[in-house]
């Protein structure tokens, strides 16, 4: 049986993960975007959607400091639209590999140094907690989408879940360099 190429692999679990919060910003309907989220009424679903990107560069600016990678810059949550969170998005996904890559080469460690962090500073967990926290977004989006009368198309909702297909809009390929 052949080696799995671990550390591609986690690569291209990321950019399967950042392909499907592209597809969901994709296929958003523009009316969602200035939407309220209950509870919280000064934060727009606009604002969560420009949230994701710069937490990406939050933890970028925190890690890559350590490896001279520097943050792509951040989008104004309350203007962001479309367009430039899917420039961005693109940016920071390019930025995390980078960074993903760096830890795999250093024994799945990261060289972080921050006091409240509370998970483990293997790369492995760092990609977990990012799916998740991008996954955590998506999903109150939909429960804002469907509480405020705009559900999603099943394309959509279902298509987040699609990741085989996300993945083969992704550049990554998979290569064995152990057979």
């Amino acid at each position: 049986m052949a080696k799995i190429n671990r550390p591609h692999h986690m690569v291209a679990a990321w950019e399967t993960s950042n392909r499907v919060t592209e597809f969901f910003f994709e296929n958003l309907p523009n009316e969602l975007w200035n939407e309220k989220i209950p509870g919280a009424p000064r934060k727009t679903v606009r604002m969560i959607a420009g949230h994701i990107h710069n937490a990406r560069c939050m933890w970028i600016k925190m890690i890559g400091k350590n490896y001279g990678i520097a943050p792509p810059k951040g989008v104004d949550r309350r203007i962001v639209n479309r367009r430039s969170l899917l420039s961005a998005l693109k940016k920071s996904n390019n930025t995390m590999i980078k960074l993903i890559n760096i830890g795999i080469d250093q024994n799945g460690t990261l060289g972080v140094d921050v006091p409240w962090m509370n998970m483990p500073k293997d790369v492995t967990h760092f990609i977990c907690y990012l799916i998740a926290h991008e996954a955590h977004h998506r999903g109150q989006i939909i429960l804002v989408a469907r509480a405020s009368g705009h559900r999603l198309r099943p394309e959509v909702t279902n298509g987040i879940w699609q990741w085989k297909k996300r993945h083969k809009e992704t550049s990554t390929k998979f290569v064995n360099r152990d057979q």
